[in-house]
């Protein structure tokens, strides 16, 4: 908790997404590495005009998602690079962080390491999943010994816990609480409670018990909206993508009125 204190000085920070554009190699991209740089930084620059706390980026738009053991080196390039012009515009006092999807913790690691970044999202920290990429299997030991190889201490890794997008029937007899202090015992910086899919709230009571139950941070990964984050404000994070869009939909641009709005109910909190 000392360490996330230190970088996270709000009793319940905002951590505001930016969703890059599709990279290179996937369906969806454009044609033009330059075009997503480019509105990646607009939209770090709208959030910090607006006061978040935190900026998190992430591949969301490289749907359908691939597991990281089918990367292309394009993928860890392409964030790199995103990454590298970030770094430049964020002040070093806000906390800035990755999640390269899907499962590419090592990844975000190193990518988190040569851009001098502060945390990472990670996938299928505990326990294995399906997700709808396939088998996501459980990593911690594999990516914080990686951390510790490249020397990469300073980075905190935030584990998702029963993940959204993912079927958990295996892990059934496994209760949300259970699986936090599995990622609490296996040294996660901080866990991440979700709904069932992105945009979807996390079950309220669900976060009571695990705040009860751990000692390290929680945060809420999912379904944050300027009508329910009183739910939430117990908890020690909040990622929000979904309602920084217009209208509220993950995959348009980022609304400065709604972002507005949003951190004007926040700073009341403070």
């Amino acid at each position: 908790m000392d360490k996330f204190r230190k970088l996270f000085q709000k009793k319940c920070s905002i951590i505001g997404m930016i969703h890059v554009g599709a990279l290179p190699g996937c369906p969806k991209y454009s044609g033009s590495i330059n075009d997503i740089v480019k509105k990646a930084c607009y939209e770090s620059e709208l959030y910090l005009k607006h006061g978040m706390h935190g900026i998190l980026v992430e591949n969301m738009h490289d749907i359908p998602y691939v597991q990281s053991k089918h990367f292309g080196p394009e993928v860890t390039a392409s964030m790199s690079r995103i990454c590298t012009e970030l770094r430049k515009i964020i002040p070093r006092t806000t906390p800035f962080g990755i999640q390269v999807l899907s499962c590419g913790n090592k990844e975000a690691l190193a990518i988190g390491k040569a851009c001098d970044m502060n945390f990472i999202r990670a996938e299928g920290y505990v326990f294995s999943h399906v997700a709808d990429e396939g088998l996501t299997d459980a990593n911690a030991g594999l990516i914080l010994r990686y951390r510790k190889t490249i020397g990469g201490e300073n980075i905190l890794v935030f584990t998702d816990i029963k993940k959204k997008h993912s079927s958990h029937a295996i892990t059934g007899d496994i209760s949300t609480v259970e699986t936090a202090k599995a990622a609490e015992y296996f040294l996660s910086d901080g866990v991440i409670l979700t709904g069932a899919a992105t945009g979807e709230a996390a079950d309220v009571e669900e976060l009571q018990d695990v705040k009860r139950a751990v000692r390290v941070p929680v945060l809420i990964g999912s379904g944050v909206t300027y009508e329910n984050v009183e739910n939430f404000k117990s908890a020690d994070g909040l990622i929000v993508g979904s309602y920084f869009k217009k209208g509220g939909k993950w995959d348009n641009d980022v609304d400065g009125d709604r972002l507005n709005k949003f951190m004007g109910k926040i700073s009341c909190w403070e």
